[in-house]
């Protein structure tokens, strides 16, 4: 750790659309110590969440002012327009913004696109969230183009969406302020990134247990072990010439067995 105590907790943010709940899991499994805090941020005030240290790392849409934070892009999101169910554009597979010239199109106040020109006709005024951009579009008032993660938030069984070929993406990343780049942050980068627990970047690998050594077998005159080869000798270390096994230990003659030391049959 940067600090001399370790955090209490580790805080999340993340924006409207974003489901963290997958490296959430794997965090409470690597860091059951370390508990994670989710912190819901609008898009516009996510980035001054983590410049005011009210969340260690969070999930904000780019673009990202990279002069005091930093940001690691995850994924582009599909484009969609939102309309009533029983619209025109409900037929369709997909559409492109052309498609929605004639249409009254929202922008609301929290819209993450970047339009270089808006599509359809504007609307008297902006809703202030993407929330109220929806009730107006279930009021038959217009359509509203977003990111399809928006269009699944805020779902109703009145309205469908269908992808727009031609809009501008969203980004989701990763961002944290630089000079608050702690171990904790880094460990959940790696999260997000796939690595494995034992990763170099991420938490200490486990070290290599020792290995068992192997007992050497003794070599007394137990039946474990080496047999001494050889015959009898004396004393000076000459072989005596003698079976030490004896007459009837099965050596290559027997007494009066004949040949093989097998005793003959009487007729």
């Amino acid at each position: 750790m940067t600090g001399s105590e370790v955090p209490h907790s580790f805080r999340l943010a993340y924006v409207p659309g974003v489901t963290p709940s997958k490296w959430v899991r794997i965090w409470n499994e690597r860091l059951p110590d370390v508990p994670l805090t989710l912190v819901a941020v609008s898009p516009i005030e996510a980035f001054g969440v983590l410049r005011a240290g009210g969340a260690d790392a969070g999930f904000v849409r780019l673009p990202v002012d990279r002069d005091d934070l930093s940001a690691i892009p995850l994924y582009t999101e599909t484009t969609v327009v939102v309309v009533p169910k029983d619209h025109l554009v409900a037929a369709a597979e997909e559409v492109s913004t052309e498609d929605l010239a004639d249409e009254i199109v929202f922008h609301p106040l929290d819209d993450t696109l970047a339009w270089e020109q808006l599509p359809g006709k504007p609307a008297i005024e902006r809703p202030e969230t993407t929330a109220d951009a929806i009730e107006l579009v279930a009021a038959g008032v217009g359509v509203l183009v977003v990111p399809q993660s928006l269009a699944r938030l805020h779902h109703r069984k009145d309205l469908t969406y269908r992808p727009v070929t031609d809009a501008p993406a969203s980004r989701v990343a990763l961002s944290w302020p630089q000079e608050e780049t702690t171990d904790l942050v880094e460990e959940f980068i790696g999260i997000v990134r796939g690595r494995t627990v034992n990763s170099t970047r991420g938490r200490a690998p486990t070290p290599p247990q020792p290995k068992a050594k192997r007992k050497r077998p003794e070599t007394g005159t137990g039946g474990g072990g080496q047999r001494k080869s050889g015959g009898a000798k004396t004393s000076s270390g000459k072989p005596t010439g003698k079976n030490p096994r004896g007459a009837a230990g099965g050596g290559a003659k027997g007494g009066k067995g004949g040949k093989g030391g097998k005793p003959r049959r009487r007729p």
